[in-house]
């Protein structure tokens, strides 16, 4: 596997020209917004894009582009891009959810924002413009959010947040008012299949092919998904739903004993879902007059939408609460059954 950079050292950008065109078309044309928000899917790209416009901004905002190149290129040879993967940028600072016990990301904390106040209060320390990149806004709590309302509200001269999220309907409505918002969309399968191509180079085309299907036109959540079992979660998943109306109740208690023996939980929260992106998936293809899945036969369109709705329940009740896992997936997949 050939992994990327992290998003501030990533040079490359898939899929988002047009997005980085709008960043550069409106900085350039005298319009420069003091606040951004890049939204959209889970790991579709959207810091990755907040990292290439922060370096763009801070070497000087070059308007010319080499052919063959996305908006807002700066070449990895510049010496600012190493600056800025390494952190080392006097004029930049950036804000990421804060990892707590057993690496779990939880909150940005008011103290962080506050501390960016000062940084932004600042002459630039280069002549230039001072940057901050936000990435998982929603990460934020009510108090955190209300701190960064304040620099919002009153902005201070030569100075950009560029902010991430992929729930911005979490966020104060005071925050979504006061920044312009760029939505970014999933990859096309034709780009998908051509960006794992580069990354995963040993995987089979089948196999790159599932990816492609499971990730939804994410592919953050492609490398996810192949870093992990992802491929054999599907597999089991598809099983399952094979099995429907009636499986096995010897082969749902071996399904559970399979997913919880991870202690770390990761088998558990890959097939719930991947299981609800199944079920979800059905529903669209149903509800467009496509067919239905023939697991779906039995049930109404209103009741698998119930059922979906549940797993997410159960699994998020089952990760918070430290509930059994075995437990929990043999009282989710019996829901599912007849």
């Amino acid at each position: 596997m050939s992994l990327p950079p992290e998003p501030r050292a990533n040079p490359a950008l898939f899929g988002h020209d047009h997005a980085a065109a709008a960043l550069r078309d409106a900085a350039l044309s005298g319009r420069m917004h003091h606040g951004w928000m890049l939204t959209g899917p889970l790991g579709v790209g959207k810091a990755t894009l907040a990292w290439r416009y922060a370096r763009w901004v801070l070497a000087g905002m070059p308007a010319a582009t080499p052919p063959g190149e996305s908006p807002l290129f700066v070449p990895a040879s510049n010496p600012l891009f190493a600056r800025v993967a390494a952190g080392a940028h006097a004029d930049l600072r950036a804000l990421v959810p804060s990892t707590g016990e057993k690496g779990k990301k939880v909150i940005i904390r008011v103290e962080d924002v506050r501390e960016l106040t000062r940084f932004l209060a600042m002459t630039p320390a280069e002549g230039g413009w001072r940057v901050v990149v936000i990435e998982e806004l929603e990460a934020m709590n009510e108090q955190a959010q209300n701190a960064l309302l304040k620099t919002l509200e009153e902005p201070p001269p030569r100075a950009v947040l560029v902010l991430t999220a992929s729930a911005p309907d979490r966020l104060l409505p005071t925050i979504r008012s006061r920044v312009r918002r760029l939505d970014l969309f999933p990859l096309e399968e034709g780009l998908m299949g051509s960006v794992l191509a580069r990354w995963l180079p040993d995987m089979t085309g089948d196999d790159r092919a599932a990816l492609v299907r499971m990730a939804a036109g994410s592919p953050g959540r492609a490398l996810t998904l192949a870093e992990g079992e992802g491929l054999a979660m599907a597999r089991e998943v598809e099983g399952f739903l094979a099995r429907l109306p009636r499986p096995d109740p010897r082969e749902l208690h071996a399904l559970a004993d399979r997913l919880a023996a991870k202690r770390d939980g990761s088998a558990f929260a890959t097939f719930f879902a991947l299981l609800r992106d199944a079920i979800a998936g059905a529903l669209r293809q149903a509800g467009r007059g496509q067919g239905a899945a023939p697991w779906m036969e039995g049930r109404g369109l209103a009741e698998w939408a119930g059922l979906w709705d549940m797993l997410g329940r159960l699994a998020d009740e089952t990760d918070t609460l430290n509930l059994d896992r075995k437990q929990a997936v043999l009282t989710g997949l019996s829901r599912l059954s007849v």
